[in-house]
C-alpha cells in the first residue's frame, strides 16, 4: 500500500501555500478584470503598491481595498518607487500598519531606465527590516555575489527577475539564473518581471525555481482573464516537469528502439564490412 503523499507547497518563512503563482494588482482595465483575473490565476498572495494607495483618491483607495479582501487572499505589500534604503524601510513599515503583515516585498530601485535594483540600498534595507521583524522577499537580480549578501541579512526568500520590469523578454540570462537555482538550493527563489509568455514561467519551474511573481504579463493582455489561467497551468505543469526529474541532455543521438528483439541487428563491425564490400564491388565494376 502507498503512504499518502505530502501536498507540494510554496513554502514562504514556514507558510505554505497550495499555488505558486503570485499575482500583482496593477494596470488592470478595471476593477472588475482585476477580480475576474484573480479568480482565474488563484494566486498564493497578491502584490499591493502602499504608494498607489496614497497616491489614489479616497473613494477609489477604497474601493480597490475592498476588492482585495473580498478575494480573500494573503497580501504582499510593496515598496515600488523606493530609490533608497530608508525611504523603503519607512514605506515598508508604514505598510505594515496599513496591510496588517510582516510580509514585505522589497524594491529598492537604482536606475530609472531598466528599473534595475540598487545592489547596495537592497542589502541595507533587507538588514534593517529582517530586524524588525518584517519577512522580507528581496526584488534582485541573478548575481550570486547579491544574492549571497541577502541570505546573510536573513532573507529566505529571494525574487530574482527574468528581465527588466514589464519588458516581457522572458529570461535573459538563462545559465545565470540555473546556477542560482543550484548554488542557493535551500533558499526560496521566485522569478519576478521580465516574464511574458506562460511558456517562460513554465521553463523557469522546470528549472527548479518554486514561484513566478506576474503583472504585466496578464494585465495588459488582450484577454487578461484568459491569460491568468494560462499561466496558473504552465506553472502547474513546470513544477510537475520538475518533479518528474527530466531527462538529462545527450550531445548525440542515442536510439530509443532497444537493440534486443530487432529482427535484424548492425553492430559497427558489421557495418564497416559491408562498407567494405560495397567499395570492393565498385572497383570490380569499374
Amino acid at each position: 500500500m502507498k503512504e499518502p503523499q505530502m501536498e507540494d507547497q510554496l513554502n514562504l518563512y514556514g507558510q505554505g501555500f497550495s499555488s505558486r503563482l503570485l499575482l500583482g494588482t496593477s494596470r488592470y482595465d478595471s476593477p472588475s478584470l482585476l477580480a475576474d483575473a484573480i479568480s482565474a490565476a488563484d494566486p498564493a498572495m497578491l502584490t499591493v503598491s502602499l504608494r498607489r494607495q496614497i497616491s489614489g483618491s479616497k473613494e477609489s483607495g477604497q474601493s480597490f481595498w475592498n476588492l482585495i479582501r473580498e478575494s480573500q487572499r494573503a497580501i504582499l505589500p510593496n515598496t515600488a518607487g523606493c530609490f533608497n534604503a530608508r525611504e523603503a524601510v519607512k514605506t515598508a513599515c508604514m505598510a505594515r500598519e496599513l496591510f496588517e503583515t510582516n510580509f514585505v516585498k522589497l524594491e529598492v530601485i537604482g536606475d530609472e531606465v531598466n528599473l534595475q535594483p540598487d545592489p547596495f540600498g537592497l542589502v541595507e534595507a533587507a538588514v534593517e527590516l529582517v530586524k524588525l521583524g518584517f519577512y522580507v522577499l528581496p526584488y534582485c537580480t541573478e548575481d550570486w555575489i547579491l544574492c549571497r549578501r541577502l541570505i546573510d541579512a536573513g532573507c529566505m526568500v529571494l525574487m530574482p527577475w527574468a528581465a527588466p520590469i514589464g519588458t516581457g523578454q522572458g529570461p535573459r540570462n538563462p545559465r545565470a539564473l540555473r546556477e542560482l537555482r543550484e548554488r542557493a538550493s535551500q533558499i526560496t527563489l521566485i522569478v519576478d518581471a521580465g516574464i511574458g509568455l506562460p511558456s517562460h514561467a513554465c521553463q523557469v519551474m522546470e528549472w527548479g525555481f518554486d514561484g513566478v511573481l506576474l503583472n504585466t504579463a496578464v494585465s495588459r493582455a488582450l484577454d487578461p482573464v484568459r491569460m491568468a489561467s494560462a499561466f496558473t497551468g504552465a506553472i502547474r505543469s513546470g513544477r510537475s516537469a520538475f518533479l518528474a526529474g527530466p531527462m538529462s541532455a545527450q550531445e548525440t543521438a542515442v536510439a530509443s528502439t532497444p537493440q534486443i528483439g530487432r529482427p535484424f541487428t548492425f553492430d559497427s563491425h558489421h557495418a564497416a564490412h559491408l562498407a567494405r564490400e560495397t567499395q570492393s564491388a565498385g572497383k570490380v565494376g569499374t
